[in-house]
């Protein structure tokens, strides 16, 4: 075989027959030496030998890696920069580097724990603290970064990047300070445009984002709000903050069941989250007290319901969807109750927080009507049918330009004094007294802009007579046609409807007594 087994190898017994047992029924002597436990540490030379080939290795994966990263080809440079970390875990460049490819992999807290690494490693590794200075900004932890960046200033007092970097960090300290304030103020829109800024130089900040997001909310861009929760929830399912603000934007948007159990995960999360608990239960005590004056008003309770509306209004000002519902239920019960203003006020606070609120609209267009307001009536019809074009909204339009066209005319129910809905009986009685109250020969003794005034009321009330006797006017009238247009005989004489109206010449006078003084007559029938 090659090695030749002398006798004293071989033992006591020397014979060939021993000899032979020993080759039959032994393993091979290359085979023994092959299992038998090698002892490295015990040759000094055999020692550094190995640890410059785990060097040499390490530096290929190295390499590898680097050529890697040079092609953008990441997670490799990732796989090869950690096989080489395994093989020199005292090497703060391969923590370095790795630390760099987790920055292109956007891994910014994994890449802060290798810099940090390898800064421990080597305090004078100026990269190192670079990147962790960086990892640090992008975090949103300007205070960390800041210190990271003047350890680079003085390994490097003119390195560029570090003073820019170190700018960076005070401008988002300086955000940060104004969103304080701000949120203090409840400025949101500030808020925003502070994180926004702020967030340029710190794109991973789960903080500022979800402060952004929360302020979203509080104005009512609750789309926004939910996508930018929900990246951070993509990342980070456990976020607590991310979750309340789902739930926040779901109570804004009036699905409080939905929002309650956003608030229950967002405390199962982070069981100190005051924000959400407080939400949690103004969204339980909303949803309660709506539905009381919901039930109130159905049983014809309006008065209780009014007050049930009005509570509820004063859980959360925040909540502006479904404040700007309970607005117009209180104002849907205010002029149930004949509050016509205060209901007109209350459909004008909704419409305020929602623009979009095409009930409060209709609402306060009603109210308008019913109050002859009938401008208003038209403006509010005319905004609806602009955002939904329905038969039932055109016809409400209609109807209410044909009162303003109405309202511009002579209101000769008006004139006599009478409901629109006055009997002819009713029509009549009401001529006599306002004929009899105008009439020229009453006011002979009064002054003559009295007496000019008095004349064109006495002819306005014969003209509404006329009109308002006759059927076929009086239904042409109140269908709002132009009777002039409309070729109907519209020629009077008011005193000779006087006369026809109290039975000819003789039938009736006036007569003054000049020395009582004017305004003092005295009715004379036949």
């Amino acid at each position: 075989m090659g090695i030749l087994r002398t006798p004293a190898e071989g033992g006591a017994e020397g014979s060939m027959k021993g000899t032979h047992h020993a080759s039959s029924h032994s393993p091979p002597l290359y085979s023994k030496m092959a299992t038998v436990d090698f002892d490295s540490s015990a040759d000094p030379e055999m020692d550094l030998t190995s640890d410059e080939e785990l060097e040499r290795e390490a530096e290929g994966f190295k390499e590898q890696g680097n050529a890697y990263y040079v092609k953008k080809d990441y997670s490799d440079a990732f796989d090869f920069y950690t096989k080489a970390i395994d093989l020199c875990p005292k090497n703060a460049s391969y923590y370095g580097n790795r630390a760099a490819t987790l920055m292109m992999l956007s891994r910014y807290r994994e890449a802060l724990e290798d810099s940090q690494q390898a800064v421990r490693l080597d305090d004078s590794f100026m990269k190192g603290h670079m990147r962790e200075g960086k990892c640090h900004l992008l975090l949103g932890n300007a205070m960390a970064a800041s210190r990271c960046l003047q350890r680079v200033l003085e390994l490097e007092l003119d390195n560029s990047q570090a003073q820019q970097e170190l700018k960076n960090a005070e401008s988002i300290l300086e955000y940060e300070r104004m969103a304080e304030i701000s949120f203090e103020k409840r400025d949101f829109r500030m808020v925003v445009f502070c994180m926004d800024r702020a967030l340029e130089s710190a794109s991973a900040c789960h903080r500022f984002k979800v402060l952004k997001a929360e302020c979203l909310a509080l104005l009512g861009r609750y789309p926004e709000a939910q996508s930018v929760a929900s990246d951070i929830l993509r990342m980070d399912s456990t976020n607590g903050d991310a979750l309340y603000v789902r739930g926040l934007c779901l109570y804004y948007e009036d699905c409080i069941d939905k929002a309650v159990q956003f608030f229950v995960q967002a405390l199962r999360m982070a069981p100190d989250h005051e924000k959400a608990r407080l939400a949690c239960r103004n969204a339980k005590a909303l949803k309660a007290k709506k539905e009381e004056g919901n039930k109130a008003f159905k049983d014809g309770s309006y008065e209780e319901a009014y007050d049930l509306y009005s509570e509820a209004l004063t859980i959360d000002p925040n909540n502006i969807k479904t404040n700007a519902k309970l607005y117009c239920n209180r104002a849907t019960v205010g002029s149930k109750l004949n509050k016509l203003e205060q209901a007109i006020e209350d459909c004008t606070k909704a419409i305020k927080l929602d623009e979009t609120y095409i009930k409060a609209y209709l609402r306060r267009a009603q109210c308008y009507m019913d109050t002859e307001q009938y401008e208003e009536a038209v403006r509010d019809y005319e905004k609806v049918y602009q955002t939904e074009k329905t038969k039932e909204h055109k016809n409400l339009l209609k109807i209410a330009q044909l009162e303003l066209k109405k309202s511009k005319r002579k209101d000769y129910y008006k004139v006599l004094g009478v409901d629109k809905h006055a009997t002819e009986d009713e029509i009549k009685k009401a001529y006599r007294k306002r004929a009899l109250m105008h009439h020229p020969d009453r006011h002979s003794g009064a002054s003559a802009e009295v007496q000019k005034e008095e004349e064109k009321k006495f002819k306005e009330v014969g003209e509404a007579f006329t009109v308002l006797s006759d059927p076929k006017k009086k239904s042409r009238y109140d269908s709002g046609h132009d009777l002039e247009d409309d070729d109907m005989n519209m020629d009077f004489d008011a005193n000779n409807i006087f006369k026809a109206f109290f039975g000819g010449p003789g039938g009736f006078s006036f007569e003054g007594n000049s020395s009582s003084g004017p305004g003092n007559f005295f009715f004379q029938f036949g």
